[in-house]
């Protein structure tokens, strides 16, 4: 059966009373929905915790990150509960479309999926965009009949060129090789300066895949949470990704020493030939000393010497310039992360309006570290 489309026209609205006019339009090319052709899609839910080689089935696709694995998955489940429903069509003993996402169920904020939480991108694996709509309608039918508010999608590049996204943050991709020269001369001259003057000065890094290293890590991870005005994570968040990918060396943590005291840290996650700075914190006290540029240098050395041909600094908030500029300053190219909410009860992708109010900020901020930890336990799961 051929494909049947609808041509929808947009007309260019004039400013003086709603005037309109047709000679500058857009054609849009829909799948026409009122004649739908059958779905070509064979649909099935799966939980990729206690499915057969899950992970070798997705490393067959081009577009597979750790966030596409069993390993965060189980991360997920097993530190919020949160149920895995990852939406896949099998063809020729590979996959030939996934949408993974989690269905959060929360008292406070109700129930809904997610793809995923706390994950800073996921784009679904597909081969075209007739295939993701497919997939997505099936979600939607899923989700109205378990009842969720809404469906929000984390990183749909070209799927959904015509909505508006509900948030967006910026992402930052260096690409690597194996000359480590190369890459440091690509650095912006005050990245450069930066990591030699933290080496200058004395301050010590250490690639590790410990235990306490990870401990260490979630100590500065309470204080710049603090200074940030937010709880911190659940400790057993962390120690699940410890468990689940850092033991398994599929990431590692890399911590700053200067005169024996651990003044910075970041974690690193990678899978398929890609890399992920997913968490960094630091001492204020200790900030002169440049020491996360060097953290991210040590990094970035290891994937090179590893063969790895991508390192992802991870999403930004818009709001965040020095953060941004901070990423800018690595030779990135830079590019838009679209968010997406879908309103069941409406039908309809809506803006997300959701922040973190001001207030709230400041009074996180002059918590104790101790209630600060019980608030992000409690309220964390809440909010994937």
């Amino acid at each position: 059966m051929k494909d049947s489309f609808v041509y929808s026209i947009q007309p260019t609205i004039l400013p003086r009373r709603g005037e309109v006019i047709f000679r500058n339009f857009i054609i849009t090319v829909m799948p026409d929905t009122r004649h739908p052709k059958p779905n070509t899609l064979d649909i099935q839910i799966i939980n990729p915790i206690d499915y057969p080689d899950w992970d070798k089935l997705v490393l067959q696709h081009e577009g597979t990150t750790i966030f596409h694995t069993q390993a965060w998955a189980k991360t997920l489940y097993e530190s919020y509960n949160y149920k895995p429903l990852y939406f896949t069509a099998f063809e020729n003993n590979g996959i030939s479309a996934l949408l993974p996402v989690m269905e959060v169920y929360s008292h406070l904020t109700g129930k809904r999926g997610v793809a995923l939480p706390f994950t800073d991108y996921c784009e679904p694996m597909t081969n075209n965009s007739l295939d993701f709509h497919d997939i997505f309608k099936q979600i939607i039918d899923h989700g109205k009949k378990k009842g969720w508010k809404y469906l929000e999608l984390r990183g749909v590049q070209n799927r959904l060129y015509d909505q508006t996204p509900s948030t967006y943050f910026y992402g930052h991709t260096l690409n690597l090789s194996n000359d480590e020269n190369k890459i440091f001369f690509q650095f912006r001259n005050s990245t450069q300066r930066n990591i030699k003057k933290s080496e200058k000065e004395g301050v010590s890094v250490l690639l590790s895949h410990s235990p306490k290293s990870m401990e260490e890590f979630y100590r500065l991870n309470c204080l710049t949470r603090k200074e940030h005005g937010l709880p911190p994570q659940p400790f057993t968040f962390f120690k699940n990704i410890y468990k689940e990918i850092i033991s398994h060396k599929a990431g590692f943590t890399v911590l700053a020493a200067f005169n024996n005291k651990t003044i910075a840290g970041a974690v690193f996650l990678h899978h398929g030939g890609k890399a992920l700075y997913k968490y960094g914190a630091s001492d204020k006290t200790y900030q002169n000393l440049r020491a996360n540029n060097l953290i991210m240098w040590e990094a970035i050395k290891y994937y090179c010497k590893n063969g790895y041909s991508e390192f992802c600094f991870g999403r930004t908030e818009p709001e965040n310039q020095g953060l941004r500029q901070f990423k800018t300053g690595w030779g990135t190219k830079e590019h838009i992360i679209n968010y997406y909410k879908y309103d069941l009860q409406m039908n309809a992708f809506v803006k997300d309006n959701q922040t973190i109010k001001p207030l709230y900020n400041k009074i996180f901020s002059t918590m104790p570290i101790p209630l600060l930890k019980a608030a992000g336990t409690l309220l964390y799961k809440h909010m994937g």
